[in-house]
Formats: C-alpha cells, sequence, structure tokens
C-alpha cells in the first residue's frame, strides 16, 4: 500500500506517516544575494564548428559575473530538517542538450525525482556523469531519440559530460529536502515554504567551492539578508 501524500506550501510532496506536517500558516521565505568582487574571468570562445549539428560558436558558463552578482550557485537547507522526509515531485526535470550545451548548467532535484536528458540537436550527444555518490553510467542518445531518463542518489554537484563534445558539462545536485534554488544573473535568492527553525544555508559554486552560514527562522518571517559573497 502506497503512503498517504500530499503537496507542501512550496508545492513539493511530503509523505504522510514518515515526516512531522508542516503547518502552512506558518511558513517563512528566505531570501538574499550571492555577490561577487574582483574581477571575473572572461568567458572563454569555444569553436564548435567540426560539427555541423552544433551552431558555430559558444562561450563557457565557468564564472557567470554581471554586475557584481554571481549565476550558477546552488543555495540549499544543508542542516535542520532531520526528522522529515520528502516524497519527490511526479514530474521529472528536463535537462536539454541544445546548441551543443546542456541547459541549464547548474540544476537540482529532490531525492527520488528522474531527471530527463533530451537530444535537442542534430547530432550524437553522449551523457556521461561523473559522480561520488552514485553509480557512473555513459550512455550515448541520437537526436530526437525517447528521453534518457535517470533517477539518482543525493550528491552535491555532480558534473556531467558529453564525450562527443568535451566543453558540454553540467552540474546535477540530487537534494534531500526541497529547500534550494539556483541563482541567474542577478544573483538572488528565494527559498519559499521554509518551516521554522534554525538551519545551516550553503552556496556552492563549480570553481569558488562552498560557504555557509547559521539562521533562525521564526513563523512567518520574512527572512532577508542571507547573503554569500565569493571573489576571484
Amino acid at each position: 500500500m502506497q503512503p498517504e501524500q500530499h503537496t507542501s506550501p512550496s508545492g513539493f510532496w511530503l509523505t504522510a506517516g514518515e515526516t512531522s506536517p508542516i503547518d502552512a500558516a506558518t511558513v517563512a521565505v528566505i531570501s538574499g544575494t550571492v555577490t561577487f568582487s574582483g574581477v571575473a574571468p572572461k568567458p572563454v570562445t569555444i569553436d564548435m564548428s567540426n560539427d555541423p549539428g552544433c551552431e558555430g560558436v559558444t562561450l563557457s558558463e565557468q564564472v557567470l559575473a554581471d554586475d557584481g552578482r554571481l549565476g550558477n550557485v546552488l543555495v540549499y537547507v544543508k542542516d535542520g530538517l532531520a526528522g522529515r522526509n520528502f516524497a519527490p515531485p511526479p514530474h521529472p526535470l528536463t535537462v536539454a542538450q541544445e546548441g551543443c550545451r546542456y541547459i541549464p548548467h547548474v540544476a537540482g532535484i529532490l531525492v527520488g525525482q528522474r531527471v530527463q536528458f533530451v537530444d535537442e540537436d542534430q547530432t550524437l550527444h553522449n551523457i556521461h556523469p561523473n559522480p561520488k555518490n552514485n553509480p557512473e553510467w555513459n550512455q550515448s542518445q541520437m537526436p530526437n531519440s525517447t528521453p534518457v531518463d535517470k533517477s539518482q542518489n543525493p550528491e552535491i554537484l555532480m558534473p556531467i559530460k558529453c564525450n562527443q563534445h568535451p566543453w558540454m558539462k553540467m552540474y546535477l545536485s540530487v537534494m534531500s529536502n526541497p529547500y534550494f534554488a539556483v541563482t541567474g544573473k542577478d544573483g538572488r535568492i528565494s527559498l519559499k515554504g521554509v518551516p521554522p527553525g534554525k538551519y545551516r544555508i550553503a552556496a556552492v559554486h563549480e570553481k569558488y567551492g562552498e560557504q555557509d552560514q547559521t539562521i533562525i527562522v521564526a513563523p512567518k518571517q520574512d527572512k532577508t539578508g542571507v547573503d554569500f559573497g565569493f571573489k576571484e
């Protein structure tokens, strides 16, 4: 018999009987900004013209810095939710191979949620994760073929590459709770539906590593100023 499920205020699924219910009347929002100081390295120009199925030229995505803000940073609740278990949402995350790039470059899913890789290009791709906590696998994918559908164990910033196109790389995080976000160019974060409590919040970047801070969140609080700063 399957356990009864209901949605949390943040839209994720909770498993009844395995976790304390989250009172929607008390949940809070954690928000802040990820900043960047110093001179950001210029994006490297990548010539893709040796494959007619690609689009000629693209730029590296390792450092997405704009006007003192840093993108592609995973911000998440690292500690403070012991005893709560979250069932995965029913829909998979889609990762597109488009323009001979992985889109998105950084992404997160909940444990048990599936991820689908879709080849949007008119060329062969090869999906090859290099994990620490998951089995390594390597699978080719033809254009317009059936999506490659996988599930993964918990892991932060698991690198995934394409053996056919060595510049193609992304980072997939498999999270134990739904309170995470990836920054865009504006560096902003917003974690919604968080129950009150004491938490360790972490921010991790593929090049600059991880930082964390401890915060206390009150019921119904709009907890602002949870900021992180990285530098070159």
